[in-house]
């Protein structure tokens, strides 16, 4: 028996019209009007949006950091990401210094396997460039189906990765096919600042803030340009959150280079008086980068209109202020960086985009979906409503408000960033292939059904892949 979504309106990144859609199996198996046929089971969806499931590409799940590890495992995370919209995230699988890729990866599918509620993948989050790490990255497109991997500019003697070793991942890259994601902070800039605000006695959240400036993005944001021009390779810039970086970003894409930026909603929606508090609260916004001068908002905003910056992800990398955030009470550069988000980026970018006008209905299921399926191998199975396409089906009801409350969450953390505003719309319905996940704004099976991905080459199709 297949399912009839009838009485909605279709949206896509290039099309808006009313049809009826039929999902049998898995797939949509037609768009238009009657479509019905006997036995089938028809859900009314007038008034209502028909989106493609959102696709997060930048998700931390289940993530060691320091002492401590993020709020939200698989299980948590994707139960809130599916509630609220989104039906397929990007994970980052990360390598421990000294540590095989397959055994990141490994680690990530024990993590993952069972437990999650949408579809996943895996980004291949590096820490070093070993000549075994090297011959094992020939093979993760083939075997592994990971078909971008994570560098960072940031988190010195962590993380951190020098130039020599981004171009060296840049060219490897190229030649396999895969997709180099950065972030983009000068991390040794950022040290001395920490260490001097220390010295100085300067531990409170809002130093965080202050200890990472705009030019520190702005640099790294650069430089990763230019070994990406100097690789000839496709560069995607993460967590854009200032006016400065996207302006080299737009300038670099003038020249035809093919570099892709996301940007988050704290970005578009937050600013940095979140830190001006007189408590410990603050530390609830520390994240990297950090939140910027509201004058930054209108810029990203734009970029998003314009295409300059490709994707939003939610950058979830959940923990509780208490026992958590609190681990550096005493120290700024101790507090565990992240935030939650995966389940609320669906309808913030639907409320502070597409119904305060700054966004078209097109240009939202883009930067929701779209172009992080054509960047990441997975268009058009993901990403779109079209016949042959997974059925990943949101009905968004446009007439429901809510309060956005950690009182009312699926996620699993002590606090929302964007508590007490308001979203507008409400995903009332959400299919995953075809699957019935979400009833009335509710999980209806506690099992999960969640899949792995195996992911395309970021070259089978190259910069027409992305649809702004």
């Amino acid at each position: 028996m297949a399912i009839i979504l009838t009485g909605g309106t279709v949206v896509t990144a290039v099309d808006c019209y009313r049809a009826d859609v039929r999902i049998d199996g898995e797939k949509i198996t037609a768009i238009g009007y009657k479509v019905q046929q006997p036995g089938d089971e028809c859900i009314d969806a007038r008034d209502c949006y028909l989106f493609p499931g959102g696709i997060d590409p930048h998700t931390h799940f289940d993530l060691p950091v320091g002492a401590t590890i993020t709020a939200d495992d698989f299980a948590s995370g994707t139960r809130a990401a599916a509630v609220g919209g989104t039906t397929t995230v990007l994970d980052f699988a990360t390598q421990n210094r000294g540590e095989s890729l397959a055994r990141a990866v490994a680690n990530w599918h024990a993590k993952a396997t069972g437990n999650s509620y949408v579809d996943y993948g895996f980004h291949l989050a590096v820490s070093e460039l070993s000549p075994g790490v090297l011959e094992e990255m020939a093979c993760l497109p083939h075997t592994a189906g990971i078909t971008s991997v994570k560098l960072y500019m940031a988190y010195k003697d962590v993380l951190q990765v020098d130039d020599g070793t981004l171009l060296r991942m840049l060219l490897l890259a190229k030649e396999l096919g895969m997709l180099v994601c950065v972030h983009c902070e000068n991390g040794d800039i950022i040290d001395v600042l920490v260490t001097e605000a220390k010295a100085q006695g300067r531990t409170a959240p809002k130093y965080h803030a202050l200890t990472r400036p705009v030019a520190a993005e702005r640099e790294a944001t650069a430089r990763a340009v230019c070994l990406a021009e100097v690789a000839g390779a496709p560069l995607y810039v993460v967590h854009v959150s200032s006016a400065a970086a996207l302006d080299v970003i737009r300038e670099a894409r003038g020249k035809g280079l093919a570099i892709y930026a996301e940007t988050c909603p704290q970005y578009l929606l937050l600013d940095e008086s979140c830190y001006q508090t007189q408590d410990f609260s603050a530390a609830k916004y520390v994240m990297s980068p950090p939140l910027r001068p509201a004058a930054n908002q209108a810029a990203l905003w734009a970029g998003l209109c314009e295409g300059s910056l490709a994707t939003t992800g939610s950058d979830h990398c959940s923990f509780n202020l208490v026992g958590q955030k609190e681990l550096g009470r005493d120290d700024f550069s101790r507090i565990p960086n992240g935030g939650p988000g995966v389940e609320n980026r669906f309808g913030l970018l639907y409320t502070y985009g597409v119904a305060a006008g700054k966004l078209t209905l097109n240009q939202f299921v883009a930067v929701t979906a779209t172009n992080a399926a054509k960047l990441f191998g997975l268009f058009p199975q993901k990403g779109t409503l079209a016949v042959g396409s997974d059925a990943d089906i949101v009905v968004w009801d446009p007439a429901v408000k809510t309060t956005i409350s950690a009182g009312t969450q699926l996620q699993q953390v002590d606090y929302n960033l964007y508590e007490g505003m308001t979203q507008i719309g409400k995903a009332r319905h959400v299919f995953l292939r075809g699957q019935h996940i979400v009833n009335d704004g509710r999980l209806t099976d506690d099992a999960p059904a969640g899949r792995y991905l195996m992911r395309r080459p970021y070259a089978a199709g190259g910069d027409s892949r992305v649809s702004v």
